[in-house]
């Protein structure tokens, strides 16, 4: 049985660094993003779901093309919850989505159009088809990232939980 994990995470604007890809505080998360995704490598995660929204889903993505070169048995599975989902986001953003979108290995779009009915198919649809789930979360009640951390757990998924300030970490892992 494949072994796969999803991750889920706050947009740029909710990080004290914002859109500042090269601030020290977002180059460690996407570190400490990067530790835990090589220790589900090494524990036989070989699928990857993303959503590949901006901040943390693009970043995770990321990762896991850059530990495609090391390990070729990983795939990226973009989950995308709608067509136009880059639509409004900047030119760089939106060539960044692309690059990403063409080295998936699936992609599964959940609609043509927008709808928050979408967006919370996809999350469903990534926990669904995970047994652990990686996200950076603050712990607030609110949100597409607490619904699917509220799902995951629900549905008694494996979880790692990276708070974004901190870097705390905390698991479910047994």
């Amino acid at each position: 049985m494949q072994m796969s994990a999803c991750f889920t995470g706050h947009r740029p604007k909710r990080f004290h660094f914002g859109y500042d890809e090269s601030h020290e505080d977002c180059l460690k998360l996407k570190m400490k993003l990067r530790e835990w995704i090589e220790f589900l490598v090494a524990n036989n995660v070989t699928m990857f779901y993303s959503g590949l929204a901006l901040g943390v889903d693009s970043w995770a993505a990321s990762i896991v093309l850059d530990l495609k070169k090391i390990h070729p048995n990983i795939c990226l599975h973009a989950a995308v919850p709608f067509k136009a989902q880059a639509s409004s986001w900047s030119s760089e953003q939106q060539k960044n989505y692309q690059a990403i979108l063409t080295q998936c290995d699936h992609v599964t779009t959940m609609s043509e159009k927008y709808s928050l009915a979408s967006i919370f198919t996809r999350n469903r649809f990534m926990v669904d088809n995970s047994n652990y789930l990686l996200a950076v979360y603050d712990g607030d009640k609110k949100g597409g990232t607490a619904y699917t951390v509220k799902y995951s757990q629900s549905k008694k998924k494996e979880s790692i939980i990276i708070h974004p300030d901190s870097l705390e970490v905390t698991t479910t892992l047994s």
